[in-house]
């Protein structure tokens, strides 16, 4: 294997790669840490005439001496402590590069953490611990919960492996796919107190129905007055909630009305316990992502836990379950 020039030059030297073997940077640093070409090659396994000949080949090329040879052993020269710093580089870069495309074929384990959104979270977590369960028996998965700010920060901070978010911010610093383009409905109680009707929802409207939202700066708050703002109106906010199972319990009592994804919530519209809406005139969308940090490695887990979300939310909008095969009144 041999290794290609990095361009570097040290002190007039003409240092240069171009044929240099990644065997003979492992021998000069053995031998450099440990001070004798005979310690070196007990620790190799290499016979010393193998070093000797392999150091002399090396500084050859470099037109360098690498090693000032004393009584007691061997000391780095200028050029060798210089020579050695690249030679460190090179090595560890090799090593990385070998150990991620073993890792490519490997079998995934260890532990790997999501983070995601409530609103996801209710929609995903019970079949991807199965599903991951099921196909990487040796990997260990956490989930944690929180608004995608936090799940942003979160990963950031590496914290989590993997995020879920909403509308992610254009960085450097993550690497994004999107997963779908997230419609928001009007979710209200069965019973429609306040008259909405039947079919889809003027946006307008909603400046007039009592609405229960999160506080800001929750991301959907910040997202629903920022719409609505577009428009010229202020939704019309009676209660502020920050955990969603509260906000539906609340609007299937009959409290008020909300606006959510229809994914959360498709098992009580069928069940009848609450009603939703489209809301047009304009819609209201948010980009759901998956995402993981350019910042550090992607592990093998981390890899499959990314195909098995993206996979999962592909076949619940297939079957209509994330959003509704057709527009209108949900009964």
């Amino acid at each position: 294997m041999y290794v290609p020039s990095p361009g570097f030059a040290g002190r007039g030297l003409g240092w240069g790669l171009r044929s240099m073997e990644l065997k003979q940077l492992e021998y000069f640093v053995a031998i450099a840490e440990a001070g004798t070409f005979s310690r070196a090659s007990q620790r190799l396994n290499v016979g010393q005439p193998v070093l000797s000949r392999q150091i002399k080949a090396l500084e050859d090329e470099l037109g360098a001496e690498l090693y000032h040879r004393t009584g007691r052993g061997i000391v780095l020269t200028e050029a060798g402590r210089l020579f050695e710093q690249h030679a460190r580089g090179v090595l560890e870069t090799a090593a990385g590069a070998k150990s991620a495309i073993h890792a490519l074929d490997a079998t995934p384990t260890g532990r790997v953490v999501i983070g995601m959104p409530p609103s996801v979270g209710a929609v995903l977590t019970t079949a991807l611990v199965q599903q991951m369960r099921t196909a990487f028996p040796k990997v260990s998965l956490g989930l944690i919960e929180g608004f995608s700010g936090h799940v942003l920060e979160w990963l950031i901070m590496g914290r989590i492996d993997v995020a879920v978010l909403y509308n992610a911010p254009n960085t450097h610093a993550l690497a994004t796919d999107p997963l779908l383009t997230d419609e928001l409905f009007l979710l209200g109680p069965a019973a429609d107190p306040a008259g909405v009707g039947a079919g889809a929802l003027p946006a307008v409207r909603l400046a007039d129905l009592p609405l229960i939202l999160p506080s800001r700066p929750h991301g959907l708050r910040v997202l629903v007055d920022d719409f609505l703002a577009t428009i010229g109106i202020a939704p019309n906010v009676n209660v502020e909630v920050d955990a969603m199972p509260s906000t539906l319990s609340l609007v299937e009592a009959g409290v008020g009305y909300t606006i959510l994804s229809y994914s959360c919530v498709h098992h009580l519209i069928a069940a009848g316990r609450i009603r939703a809406w489209p809301i047009e005139q304009p819609t209201m969308t948010r980009t759901l992502v998956i995402a993981t940090s350019t910042q550090r490695p992607v592990t093998n887990a981390a890899r499959a836990l990314t195909r098995i979300v993206t996979s999962q939310v592909q076949a619940m909008v297939a079957d209509g379950r994330w959003m509704p095969r057709r527009s209108g009144t949900r009964d």
